[in-house]
């Protein structure tokens, strides 16, 4: 119930605008400004005490407390450190980092608070460091980024992308140039223009090799950025030509269309003119054939519309929605298992606007998926690691078109497949790619690779067209059996099987009912039970019980009876592998063939109040389930006489509903 209730006051923060790059989340509720003004009024010094300078702060294991890597360390502020510390020298430059106190943290921009406690060894800092000795950004933002990771040690392994991800809030994309997309060029451009940033490397095959300069001045395992593209005309035909920047600025190609190339000269002198006028220094031009035969990886990082504040750029169009996988209820695994895949969260991605130019003559709707798993780093330290994740994309069919309401069954997916999928399930914090479909509806299935692994997850689409998405659910609908008898109606037979069990006072309590049930089940060979608990009895009563006497007379004992028939059929039914048991997966078939039909969050909930730690539904739970369901959608039916799906209660009538 907290969970829930959690949920729902952050759906209603996130609707009003928080976690915006304009209302950043404050980081464990930490204020900047109110603790400021605590340590000036004190005269101390911050010491923050959701991230101490303590073992645990470093690692959990090559970092952890009993590390030999770790021994020896101290915690020194940045005036302990050195004569003079600064926290950027010379002020923030185009190579320097944006002086800003943001990450991002899956779709949401976080405001985080740290002490300057830095770790140091022989005086000197353990972890980042800038060349100057002095100046401390570097190492701050490393300790913050720390901090929202769980630990230091958190931050090691992983993509590159991250980073690009959590400083930026975009979405990052890379390709290997040895076996590059046939649109690539025209990918590149269209970055540009949308102001994306785009870095590009050379792989290093050993150690000896990072920083190796090779014989046309370009050096292995260095991060350059892509700065330009563009096609010019030489000698009568069309070349393409891409201007690369190398940060340090002290090594420049010295291949063809390098600064004193005789190419240029082949080119219209007014062209020249424009790609050259711009020149800043380490930047460089130099043909794509080259740039595909010389570099290894390109890593594009497509900037959110709310951090770009120019009107010149293309802008994407983006939407992010939220989900989870939940063991026994929505995390299916992936297609490897048909009997659950179906039951993965499900989202409508509905294409409607081309794009504005076509590439390589080839029309359609560009749009890029982006899969993260979240807060995996975080619990590296409790010995979780990155799920294996990926997703396919499914063409509604004709039928379903233009209905959000109907989450796809298994059948569905037996009989279809994707129309495009991730390019691999992996292990990573991220899966994305690009993909261009011909306009109409399409359904994305999110899933770890195999089943039962729990898991919060977000989806962002980038879209050059806007495009509108949303989960895909069953509606909430329950349809009871109304029971529209008298006790005139009832037979002999069952009149005297009544009396024979309530006795004289011609009712029967909860803990009759419980002895009653108890030994018809134990007849039953099919269903493995040990009898109804008395909290089933008496919500059985409860639900039932029209006069208030605590108990059943003849009719409420029929309607029940009744009821407790029809639960076992279902229950029989249900269980295909005849085992007298109902795992998790088949309730929700079976919820739909007792009347119920209900969205994921509402499995979720079933699944974690009435499986067992096997993922088993017994007949006790299964029954109080369904007495449970149908009582609440009655009550909230008496209370809701016009059908207008809200109703209003106090603070005493919601505790006694809740304590049914």
């Amino acid at each position: 119930m907290a969970g829930i209730a959690a949920k729902l006051a952050k759906d209603r923060e996130a609707a009003e605008g928080l976690g915006s790059h304009e209302r950043a989340i404050k980081y464990l509720n930490q204020d900047y400004e109110a603790l400021r003004n605590e340590c000036l009024e004190a005269g101390t010094l911050f010491q923050d005490p959701s991230f101490p300078a303590i073992p645990s702060a470093l690692g959990f294991k090559e970092l952890g407390p009993y590390s030999s890597k770790t021994r020896g360390i101290e915690w020194k502020r940045p005036t302990e450190i050195c004569a003079d510390p600064q926290f950027i020298i010379g002020g923030a430059t185009r190579t320097d980092i944006c002086q800003g106190a943001l990450f991002w943290q899956y779709g949401e921009w976080v405001e985080v608070v740290v002490d300057d406690r830095l770790p140091t060894k022989d005086g000197e800092l353990l972890f980042v460091h800038s060349a100057e000795g002095s100046e401390f950004w570097s190492a701050l933002l490393e300790k913050a980024y720390a901090k929202i990771n769980g630990c230091y040690e958190a931050l090691s392994g992983g993509a590159t992308t991250e980073g690009f991800e959590d400083f930026t809030g975009g979405i990052a994309e890379w390709y290997e140039l040895k076996k590059p997309p046939p649109n690539l060029f025209k990918i590149i451009q269209k970055a540009l223009q949308k102001g994306c940033l785009l870095g590009c490397s050379i792989d290093i095959t050993s150690a000896a090799d990072s920083e190796a300069i090779t014989f046309q001045k370009l050096v292995k395992g260095h991060a350059y950025s892509v700065t330009g593209a563009e096609e010019v005309e030489s000698n009568g035909s069309l070349q393409k030509l891409i201007r690369i920047r190398n940060p340090w600025g002290e090594v420049e190609w010295t291949g063809r269309w390098n600064d004193n190339c005789p190419s240029w000269n082949t080119i219209d002198p007014e062209e020249r003119e424009r790609l050259t006028r711009r020149h800043e220094d380490g930047e460089f031009w130099m043909s794509f054939s080259d740039f595909l035969r010389h570099y290894s990886r390109l890593e594009i990082c497509n900037l959110t519309p709310d951090t770009l504040t120019s009107d010149t750029y293309k802008k994407w169009k983006l939407t992010k929605m939220d989900g989870n996988w939940r063991r026994g209820s929505t995390a299916g695994g992936c297609r490897n298992y048909p009997n659950t895949f179906w039951m993965n969260p499900q989202y409508l991605i509905k294409l409607e606007e081309e794009d504005e130019d076509e590439e390589d003559g080839e029309s359609g709707c560009t749009f890029l998926v982006g899969l993260i798993q979240k807060h995996r780093r975080r619990q590296r330290k409790m010995g979780e690691d990155m799920h294996t994740i990926g997703f396919g994309i499914y063409e509604v069919p004709e039928e379903l078109s233009g209905q959000t309401n109907i989450h796809l069954s298994k059948n569905f997916f037996l009989t279809n497949r994707a129309r495009e999928r991730s390019d691999t399930f992996i292990n990573l914090r991220e899966v994305l790619n690009r993909f261009k479909l011909p306009p109409g509806e399409y359904i994305l299935v999110p899933s770890t690779f195999e089943p039962n692994k729990d898991g919060d997850f977000c989806i962002r689409v980038f879209s050059e067209k806007k495009a509108d998405y949303q989960a895909v659910d069953d509606e909430i609908e329950a349809n009871l059996e109304e029971f529209d008898i008298s006790e005139d109606d009832i037979d002999d037979g069952f009149r005297r099987l009544f009396a024979q069990l309530a006795g004289e006072d011609a009712e029967i309590s909860a803990f009759e009912l419980q002895t009653i049930l108890r030994r018809v089940l134990a007849k039953r060979q099919d269903i493995k039970s040990d009898g109804f608990s008395i909290e089933t009895c008496k919500i059985m009563v409860d639900m039932l019980d029209s006069d208030g006497s605590g108990k059943l007379g003849l009719k409420e004992f029929y309607i029940l009876w009744t009821k407790i028939q029809k639960y076992q059929k279902i229950y029989r039914e249900i269980d295909v592998d005849r085992s007298g048991t109902m795992n998790s997966y088949e309730m929700r078939k079976a919820l739909e063939e007792a009347g119920f039909k209900m969205p994921c969050q509402l499995h979720q909930v079933i699944v974690a109040r009435f499986a067992d730690d096997q993922l088993i539904i017994d007949f006790d739970n299964f029954v109080r389930c369904l007495v449970r369901l149908e009582t609440l959608f009655k009550i909230f039916k008496q209370l809701d006489p016009e059908n207008t799906g809200t109703i209003e209660l106090d603070l005493i009538s919601w505790l006694c509903f809740s304590v049914l």
